[in-house]
């Protein structure tokens, strides 16, 4: 599945087309199309692969599952995953042509930002296993809200064979509602479900430590990346890796020692002793709680939240002052820069702004990726 094109591509690729794998071909009357050839491409590649391919959106934490899923089935699977997001029309049909050709397993993450964009993906990627993490406020902009996110989303379980399996999320209800919208059997994870996790404590550093309850067996789980809602997203990859046929230990020890892509929950020190957490390479609402929820969870004398704007929110001024809520609920201090949504006065010098820093303080930056708050970062950690 290598991204070299095969002698005699094009007769084969019009061959395919015919039978309505492959897409349009250039003619004299017919104008290129880069990214549609990208696709067919794909697809091609896509129809001679053998393997396993697993689909993950999700508004929350789709990322961070890639990651541990592609980690947990690299156990004792040969397994390629896409680099990063790239999730889009161009970088799901890159994942799948750079795929090499031993590849057992392929996991790619699936973005949406509208109705439809699933299923163009899935009809290139052809998944058999399907993961949706969560239903959040995100994008919703661009779908009429939260109920138009779940439709979106729908669309990679809608595309699944008989044969499949969709791998959901137990303790989100509207992603729990697809199940009936699919063919293939279900799989359910979190709290309660087919694999459940239990008795979850977090360290000072907010890594979680958990039980699994499964259907392979049960095993204690200990993470390397920060946050309570990496149990969920271990608890899914888990789910799969066991799916495709990886022993219950194997695919534990695996998710334990996982990373996930940078910018998302990472942690590190900085030279004045304390803890940033870098989650700067997306925000909405659900997210946001969700890292508010790990800072606040983080043993500290001060916590600080930096935070910039999300983005494509329906309503944005509603999203915005929620997150500024939940920080003064939990005792964070809501640093605000580029945007006044969040009820208080922006700065353009946050770590100015914060002052000195030292052990016991932890420092939280987040925003969409418009805001590019990965440069405040940089200057946290010197």
């Amino acid at each position: 599945m290598a991204a070299t094109v095969p002698s005699g591509f094009m007769e084969m690729l019009a061959s395919e087309a015919a039978a309505g794998i492959g897409g349009r071909l250039v003619g004299p009357d017919v104008a290129f199309d880069g990214a549609r050839a990208l696709l067919d491409l794909a697809a091609f590649a896509r129809h001679r692969f053998d393997g396993r391919v697993v689909g993950v959106p999700g508004s929350v934490g789709k990322t961070s599952t890639k990651d541990l899923i592609a980690a947990a089935c690299a156990a004792q699977r040969r397994t390629t995953a896409n680099e990063r997001s790239f999730n889009n029309e161009q970088g799901l049909p890159v994942t799948i042509l750079d795929a090499p050709d031993e590849t057992e397993v392929l996991v790619v993450e699936m973005g949406m930002r509208g109705f439809g964009e699933i299923t163009k993906l899935c009809d290139v990627a052809q998944p058999h296993i399907g993961v949706v993490t969560a239903v959040g406020h995100s994008h919703t902009e661009r779908v009429g809200g939260i109920d138009g996110v779940a439709k979106a989303k729908r669309e990679l379980v809608e595309a699944l064979p008989s044969s499949g399996v969709a791998v959901l999320n137990a303790d989100d209800e509207r992603v729990m509602a697809m199940a009936k919208h699919t063919a293939a059997d279900v799989l359910t994870y979190g709290s309660a479900g087919d694999v459940a996790m239990s008795a979850v404590v977090l360290d000072e550093l907010a890594r979680p430590r958990f039980m699994i309850e499964s259907p392979w067996g049960r095993a204690d789980v200990r993470l390397s990346v920060s946050g309570a809602h990496m149990a969920s997203n271990a608890a899914a990859a888990i789910a799969v890796a066991c799916s495709v046929g990886v022993d219950l230990d194997a695919a534990v020890d695996a998710a334990e020692s996982a990373t996930v892509s940078q910018m998302r929950m990472e942690v590190s020190r900085a030279p004045t002793g304390a803890v940033v957490i870098n989650d700067a390479y997306n925000a909405n609402p659900t997210s946001m709680a969700a890292a508010l929820d790990a800072l606040a969870s983080m043993q500290a004398t001060r916590r600080i939240a930096i935070l910039g704007a999300m983005g494509e929110l329906d309503d944005p001024g509603t999203g915005h002052r929620d997150v500024a809520r939940r920080a003064e609920a939990s005792g964070i201090q809501l640093v605000a820069t580029g945007t006044e949504l969040y009820g208080v006065r922006p700065t353009d010098d946050p770590v100015g702004h914060i002052g000195a820093l030292g052990h016991g303080d932890v420092v939280l930056v987040k925003a969409s990726r418009a805001a590019g708050l990965e440069r405040v970062v940089a200057q946290l950690v010197g």
